[in-house]
This record gives structure tokens, C-alpha cells and sequence, in this order.
């Protein structure tokens, strides 16, 4: 029985030899190999209600709509709070609760000194600078990324904010690139184009918020080209 991986290595590359195999299914395959596929041109996505949750990538996991602003700019105030509940009970109507790591959310948007009640301040992110629009919403998402792993080339019709958990990230612009590691926060201005690359060597879990005109898609492809800035 202890024969029993060589054979199965031996087998596979008899069969990658052959034309039988991917020779990108081999490292999968051989046991002990370190290392992961990484996932590239990843956009965040919705998850159907009652369905599994796939283990790496970007999910929307709040939206608010009807955002109506005075101000040319706004904070995003991030608080945690030990259960959905107690979050419910001092959300706006224009917040939003979400439940992630173990722990309830909450999100509030306003201006930098207008931060809401209870539970633990973890960041306020801005300010973010909002462009002219009827009306605006909010899409909350949550990411778990691994290192080497990066999102579409992209921008939003409106400003996005992130709030990093663990890990680090790096976002390249035709600016050059911003970094950020866990209890970090970064911004971009809309309608730049980007590409979010995650760095480091830990897990990377983040939140992100884009408040964009709500006549608009949250985000669209970009064809800019990125220069690797955040690769050196």
C-alpha cells in the first residue's frame, strides 16, 4: 500500500506524456505540490439567495438605493457590532448591515463627523468624492483573495473605498500604485481605471464600497493596460 502515490505519480505523468493530461492538471494531481491556480480578471458578483458561497473571490453582499448627498463628498463609517441585532437597532434607513468573520457590520455614509451610535468604530474611508448625479446607490462587497490572485481591469461611475481585514493589497492606476495592509484603507476617484492585485503572503480579506450614480452599472471593463507597478 505505501506504493500506492508513486504509482499514481508515475500514472500521471504517463499521461501528461502522452497528450492525455493538461500539463496544468499535473500540479493538482501530484501530492505535495505547493502553490494554487490564481484567480485573474476577478469582478465582484452577486450570490443568489440560498446559494453556496464559493471560498475565494468578490462578492455584493449590500446594496442601498435612493442616496440622495448635499455635499460634494462623504465618509464611509465602518462599525462592528457583536450581532445583527444591536446593528439593526442604530442603523439609518440608508445603512447597511451585513454579517462576515463573525461579527455584524454596519455601514453609514455622511459627513466625516456624523458617525453613528454604538458599537466598535473600526475606519472611517475618505473622503470620497462624488460625482454630479440625480441620485446615487451603494454596493457593499467583501473579497477573499489569496497572494498572486488580482481583480479585472475596471472602473466605477463613482468613487470606491476599501477597508482591508487581513492581508494586503495593491491597486494600480495610471497613477502608479497604493498599498494597503490589514486596518488599512484606500480610496479612487470614479472612473478610474484600476486593477486590484493582492500582495503579500497571507489571505487577503477586504471590504469595498462604490457609491455610484444609480442610473449607472456599478462597474464596467476597462481596456487600460496596466505597467505591473505593483509587482516591483
Amino acid at each position: 500500500m505505501a506504493r500506492t502515490p508513486f504509482i499514481g505519480v508515475i500514472l500521471v505523468l504517463f499521461l501528461v506524456a502522452f497528450h492525455m493530461l493538461p500539463i496544468g492538471h499535473l500540479w493538482a494531481q501530484v501530492p505535495g505540490t505547493a502553490g494554487h491556480e490564481h484567480l485573474t480578471e476577478v469582478a465582484c458578483v452577486d450570490v443568489p439567495p440560498g446559494e453556496k458561497r464559493p471560498e475565494f473571490g468578490c462578492f455584493n453582499v449590500g446594496t442601498v438605493t435612493g442616496l440622495y448627498f448635499s455635499q460634494a463628498s462623504v465618509y464611509w463609517h465602518l462599525r462592528a457590532f457583536p450581532s445583527r441585532k444591536a446593528a439593526e437597532a442604530v442603523k439609518s434607513a440608508t445603512g447597511i448591515v451585513v454579517e462576515e468573520d463573525g461579527r455584524a457590520w454596519l455601514s453609514e455614509f455622511g459627513p466625516r463627523n456624523a458617525a453613528p451610535r454604538g458599537g466598535e468604530a473600526i475606519a472611517v474611508v475618505g473622503p470620497l468624492e462624488l460625482p454630479a448625479a440625480k441620485s446615487y446607490a451603494a454596493v457593499l462587497s467583501y473579497a477573499v483573495m489569496r497572494p498572486g490572485d488580482n481583480s479585472r481591469v475596471h472602473t466605477h461611475p463613482g468613487p470606491e473605498g476599501w477597508y482591508v481585514l487581513a492581508g494586503e493589497q495593491c491597486l494600480e492606476t495610471p497613477a502608479g500604485a497604493n498599498r494597503a495592509r490589514a486596518g488599512g484603507t484606500m480610496t479612487v476617484r470614479s472612473n478610474t481605471p484600476m486593477e486590484p492585485n493582492v500582495t503579500g503572503t497571507a489571505l487577503r480579506r477586504a471590504f469595498a464600497l462604490v457609491i455610484h450614480d444609480s442610473a449607472q452599472e456599478r462597474g464596467i471593463p476597462s481596456d487600460w493596460k496596466p505597467a505591473g507597478a505593483c509587482s516591483r
